[in-house]
């Protein structure tokens, strides 16, 4: 947790090449109690709220079935991008559920899923993996430098101290910028 996962996808999702390649972005927080219907009805809700042709009320069901045949009518012969941020389900099935009403997209649609799992990763892998690594000291240092010290040029001899302090810091963040 913290390397940057949730935020590099937000960078994805929020890119204007991105807004003009799909017609429409769906962004669902999955977390660890992960339920296929709940998760169905999020994305249907969203796809539905992006169709202005669509009037159906029918996520309101919890009929699975139902939810995921509305699903693949509404995202049918469209460019999507789905974020599942932060699954950690590792349960095949449960992960087939939930694409499978997906298969019918335009060319192009796509899933990004964020995870701090590598067997969900691999579970998932219809899809390129992309692991992010914490970052250095000196990265870190950056960083730090940057946002609580205004500046990253802390090298004249009143601010030694402030520098050796602001390093300690980043040694003990592990390289996480959430931590940071």
């Amino acid at each position: 947790g913290g390397v940057g996962k949730t935020t590099l996808a937000q960078l994805v999702y929020n890119d204007e090449k991105v807004e003009e390649y799909f017609d429409f972005k769906v962004w669902v927080c999955v977390s660890e109690d992960f339920d296929v219907v709940r998760v169905t009805k999020s994305l249907l809700e969203s796809v539905v709220r992006n169709t202005p042709s669509a009037t159906s009320k029918v996520w309101e069901s919890d009929n699975l079935d139902i939810l995921r045949v509305e699903l693949k009518k509404n995202s049918r012969e469209k460019r999507f991008l789905f974020v599942l941020d932060d699954l950690w389900n590792d349960n095949y099935n449960d992960w087939d559920e939930l694409v499978s009403p997906l298969i019918d997209g335009k060319p192009g649609s796509s899933v990004i899923i964020t995870t701090r799992q590598e067997k969900v990763a691999e579970m998932a892998k219809t899809f390129p993996i992309y692991k992010l690594y914490p970052l250095s000291h000196e990265d870190c240092w950056s960083i730090l430098s940057k946002h609580a010290l205004e500046n990253d040029e802390y090298h004249d001899s009143k601010n030694i101290a402030l520098e050796e302090i602001g390093r300690k810091i980043t040694r003990k963040c592990g390289g996480l910028p959430l931590a940071l």
